[in-house]
């Protein structure tokens, strides 16, 4: 089992999730994030005055699924989250040791 985050633009979640459930995924959590990269943020005008927004709002997708499930998913995801501009985000993959669903007990692979 692996475990994907994927940060990605909030505008483009909707497209990333309804794609994932066109696949067969339905288990994620969603978190709302601020964070930096290439991007190196964004000047606005408040005020009158410019200000450098350094951490922008992002939305961190997590998703624990099987190891031959990865190479599709992260492409759906790439595909779904690309704008073409700096600030798509990023996707790190982690091995994943187990699962447990509470209600069920059951574990691992039946646990997904």
């Amino acid at each position: 089992m692996k475990k994907i985050e994927a940060i990605i633009r909030p505008e483009k979640l909707n497209d990333v999730k309804d794609r994932l459930s066109l696949y067969g995924i339905y288990g994620m959590t969603v978190t709302g994030v601020l964070g930096c990269g290439m991007q190196q943020g964004k000047i606005e005008m408040y005020r009158g005055q410019e200000v450098k927004i350094d951490l922008l709002p992002k939305v961190k997708v997590e998703i624990v699924l099987l190891d031959e499930q990865v190479e599709d998913v992260i492409d759906l995801i790439c595909e779904n989250a690309k704008t073409g501009e700096a600030g798509d985000g990023k996707i790190f993959i982690y091995p994943v040791e187990g699962a447990v669903r509470i209600r069920t007990w059951e574990r691992n692979e039946k646990a997904l």
